[in-house]
């Protein structure tokens, strides 16, 4: 099971990801798409996602639309020119954040020893 001080960090990032490759998803889509490609390691609450998503929306980042399906309002969020631009950024950062820890991770066990450790 996936941490979750590193889920709560790349939330945006991976919110940022959906929508850059889906024009449109509302909040309840966006978690079930995200536990299912994390093989359910990833479990977004809606206390967790949709704060975020307010605030993406208030920074310029997304647009909101509802829509009316099955009788209930829906809420579907779709990226601004601002929020291609900032999920190519992120996604970005995220790659190179992830090659840098594994490169830590991966070190031979004697770079460690000239700390003598």
């Amino acid at each position: 099971m996936a941490a979750q001080e590193f889920i709560k960090g790349t939330i945006k990032t991976l919110v940022l990801k959906l929508l850059s490759e889906k024009r449109k998803m509302y909040g309840y889509e966006i978690s079930s798409k995200v536990k299912e490609l994390s093989n359910e390691e990833i479990q977004l609450t809606y206390g967790a996602l949709y704060p975020i998503l307010y605030k993406m929306e208030s920074e310029g980042l997304l647009s909101a639309e509802s829509e009316l399906v099955d009788n209930r309002a829906r809420k579907y969020y779709s990226l601004t020119k601002k929020g291609n631009e900032m999920a190519k950024v992120k996604v970005s950062e995220l790659e190179q954040f992830i090659d840098t820890v594994k490169g830590i991770l991966l070190a031979p066990k004697r770079s460690f020893e000239i700390w003598g450790r």
